[in-house]
């Protein structure tokens, strides 16, 4: 039995931000078709303020493969040294069930999120959308900030971050890298001010962003809250946006802006929309008119860690990448 070991330096180079949004339209779309196994995550959360770790598993239909991403989340980390998120995808074939990869999930985690963001864009934006706001400067900050260069030709970017001399760092080493001009805003409100496309990639556990200061006609990607008592977007914001998600089994159960605003009596269960995947495959409408504030709710899912886990590996495997361990 050999299993293919591949290390985040190999995950960067085989999984381009354009090609994972791609990937994601289909990913997304087999979601929405039920061609998928998709139990929720479950949490370990340890003592005290250390960390949780979270079991994903998963099964993909097309292409057929199972596994399971198990990754810890420890608030202390500071990248680039450690990531927020550390941890492994491990790939399974379904003929044997002999796991055939062990990925590096930190990497994958990172491209697959903002990749997904990058298709919700692709799908919910104006078309002419070009007033990008990136309310945090972390790494889903930088990963977010490839997807939306993939998929809309900008004109103007912002970014804050609670620790300005971070957002200023961002706003610097991001610059350099792109070749683009990033502005560093003093508060949310005014990174988001006439803003079109917004990304909230934060670890606030209560609302950053509200729904007055949205502009007619903004697509936001809400990315940062993953569990039911966090909150990046308040109530407002929620209630004004025609609302999508990536699988609605999560955000009814994880969702916190949703659930906030349900337990609030301010929306119904039928603010849901329909999940991005449903507006990929055409089944289901996303922006009707160019005044909609459309939303898109990202918690994550483990399809998307299986489809670029297997990508990954039918790469590897043609370019002779990776350590093979023989068991």
């Amino acid at each position: 039995m050999e299993i293919r070991v591949l290390r985040g330096p190999d995950v960067r180079s085989l999984l381009p931000m354009a090609e994972c949004v791609e990937l994601m339209h289909k990913t997304m779309s087999a979601v929405s078709e039920g061609r998928v196994v998709l139990p929720l995550r479950s949490v370990l959360v340890m003592p005290g303020e250390l960390g949780m770790m979270g079991n994903m598993p998963g099964y993909l239909g097309e292409p057929e493969c199972f596994g399971v991403k198990l990754v810890s989340l420890i608030p202390g980390n500071k990248p680039p040294h450690y990531s927020s998120h550390l941890g492994l995808v491990l790939l399974f074939e379904v003929e044997h069930g002999q796991p055939v990869a062990l990925l590096d999930a930190a990497e994958i985690t990172a491209i697959r999120t903002a990749a997904a963001s990058g298709l919700a864009t692709r799908l919910l934006a104006e078309p002419d959308a070009s007033d990008l706001a990136i309310l945090g400067a972390g790494e889903q900050a930088r990963s977010h900030l490839d997807a939306m260069l993939t998929v809309r030709r900008l004109r103007r970017i912002r970014v804050w971050a609670r620790d300005s001399s971070k957002a200023a760092d961002f706003a610097r080493s991001e610059g350099s890298r792109h070749g683009v001009t990033i502005e560093v805003a003093a508060t949310p409100r005014a990174a988001v001010l006439n803003a079109d496309i917004i990304c909230t990639v934060t670890k606030a556990r209560e609302p950053i962003l509200l729904g007055e200061w949205l502009a007619p006609g903004a697509h936001l990607n809400v990315v940062g809250s993953s569990i039911a008592t966090a909150a990046e977007i308040d109530t407002p914001a929620v209630v004004k946006s025609r609302f999508f998600v990536d699988y609605r089994g999560s955000t009814v159960n994880e969702g916190g802006e949703y659930l906030r605003a349900l337990k609030a009596g301010a929306i119904t269960p039928d603010h849901i929309l329909g999940e991005i995947g449903e507006v990929a495959n055409g089944s289901k409408v996303g922006r009707v008119s160019p005044g909609d504030v459309t939303l898109y709710k990202s918690l994550g899912i483990a399809p998307q860690d299986l489809a670029s886990a297997h990508y990954v590996l039918q790469k590897a495997r043609a370019a002779g990448v990776g350590q093979v361990i023989d068991f």
